[in-house]
């Protein structure tokens, strides 16, 4: 990308004869010389004889920085902060009188490509624009800047970098997510953080059925009548398929879902008797119609937070991530198919309620997103709210009287280290999660896996991953069986 400048030699820091890790006193210097792309040779100016060279992930976290790109009518700024601190969006609005959110990744891309740069480092000059740095920063005495080329991290003295950020504006915008304490693990204290939240955030009436207080639509009929059906000892295929046709809608998504190509089946799929009893099985369709009339109860959002997937995508990858997840566990320990599925196709229901009953504020929660795409949603979403939307949706589960399988799953999915009851799914939808934004899909951020995890679980994590990589290729075929139940 773009033309290339030499820079000092760096130090490389060897493993000592031990194999005890990287030991200082032994160290070497590298015989090759490192290059630089010249545009950010020049950005560095005379601060470039302070540089040394670095792996990234060897660099302090604490000292990485990193540049975001906003716009707004009144033209483009970008906002260097600590990496891993959350940008409070609205706070740096307020204080600059703006409308900022993040630049849309069309226009990113022209940057970069104006730069000859795959990545922004965090260094105003690139692009001249107007610059506010957070006040954490000022507060490091030393800085590390990612390159992106070579997975290489520049560090230098914090005083040289405020020679590079001295007409920038100083001010206080960002929020250290250790200090936001996200309630991962008391389903008990739920309701009460919700109660504020409405109190806090809306005119709404606090009342004694959750439904009432959130001025929901009630639970549609299909799902009511699924819900009896599950719990019925004598159900047979001929009452699931009498339910699924009662709602011609319903009816025409499940003949398409079993007719993609995903499924592969033999022969035309003629009717929602022939889904069920040839293609599906009783227990996908019965679960697949609970999650879409569900899903269908509340209106999509006009609002989304840029760079990740709709809905009904997220649903569906996390419901096939489930299935193959619980399909693989060993025989005796493997939890219900069906139930897990369910768990994945209504794990972000909370998301389609946030955006019912705080409008504005969900409008908030997508800017946050977009601008702090490494901080997990419930980091912002508590931030912002005081609730979740796993918090508020398993709420809504266990009032409906959902599966306590189900609705768990979904108030856990963000804790990898509970342990209480159905934990199983739980875990299946944290790793499902992970495995998925590792593989490119959109889903927010992503964590490492432990092995241990793995163990815990008694599956093989290569048989796992390869699986995973044929999930995500048959990406078309996801995205169809999405797009067939946005119909």
């Amino acid at each position: 990308m773009g033309q290339f400048a030499r820079v000092a030699p760096i130090l490389d820091w060897t493993v000592n004869d031990t194999g005890r890790g990287r030991d200082p006193a032994i160290s070497i210097i590298r015989e090759s010389v490192m290059e630089l792309p010249v545009a950010v040779q020049q950005a560095l100016g005379e601060s470039a004889s302070g540089v040394s060279l670095r792996d990234a992930s060897q660099a302090p976290g604490s000292e990485l920085l990193r540049m975001v790109l906003l716009s707004d009518g009144e033209g483009n700024i970008q906002a260097i902060c600590r990496k891993g601190d959350l940008i409070d969006l609205d706070r740096l609005n307020k204080q600059l009188g703006r409308d900022l959110r993040l630049m849309k990744p069309r226009e990113q891309l022209r940057v970069r490509e104006r730069a000859g740069l795959s990545v922004m480092p965090a260094l105003p000059s690139l692009t001249g624009w107007p610059t506010v740095v957070d006040h954490r920063v000022d507060e490091l005495t030393s800085v590390a800047i990612e390159l992106g080329e070579q997975n290489l991290a520049m560090v230098m003295p914090a005083d040289d970098f405020r020679s590079l950020t001295a007409k920038a504006n100083h001010v206080v915008f960002t929020v250290d997510p250790r200090s936001i304490e996200v309630n991962l693990n008391d389903h008990g204290k739920d309701r009460d953080q919700f109660n504020t939240a409405i109190k806090k955030f809306t005119g709404l009436r606090i009342q004694q059925r959750l439904e009432d207080t959130l001025e929901l639509p009630p639970l549609p009929e299909t799902a009511q009548r699924i819900i009896h059906l599950r719990v019925n000892p004598n159900a047979v295929m001929g009452d699931l398929v009498d339910i699924v046709e009662s709602d011609p809608s319903l009816a025409a998504q499940v003949v398409s879902w079993a007719s993609s190509s995903f499924y592969a089946a033999a022969g035309q799929v003629r009717s929602v008797h022939d889904a069920v009893s040839r293609v599906l099985g009783f227990d996908l369709v019965m679960n697949l119609a609970m999650g879409l009339s569900l899903g269908r109860a509340l209106k999509q959002p006009q609002d989304h937070p840029e760079g990740y997937v709709d809905y009904w995508q997220q649903a569906i990858w996390q419901a096939q991530s489930a299935g193959i997840l619980a399909s693989m566990m060993p025989r005796g320990e493997r939890p219900l198919f069906g139930l897990a599925y369910l768990a994945g196709l209504l794990h972000n229901f909370g998301h389609l309620v946030l955006a019912q009953v705080f409008p504005p504020h969900f409008k908030l929660v997508c800017r946050s997103l977009e601008v702090n795409p490494e901080i997990d949603s419930s980091v912002t979403e508590h931030y912002l709210l005081g609730i979740t939307r796993e918090q508020i949706a398993s709420q809504l589960m266990e009032n409906w009287g959902m599966p306590d399988e189900v609705t768990l799953s979904i108030r856990y999915q963000k804790n990898p280290r509970y342990d209480g009851p159905f934990c199983v799914y739980a875990k299946l939808l944290w790793l499902g999660r992970q495995l998925l934004t590792e593989r490119g899909v959109a889903l927010g951020a992503g964590q490492e896996v432990p092995q241990s995890f793995y163990d815990e679980l008694g599956l093989d994590r290569e048989k796992v991953e390869e699986q995973f990589d044929q999930l995500v290729e048959s990406k078309d075929s996801i995205m169809a069986m999405a797009g067939m139940m946005n119909q």
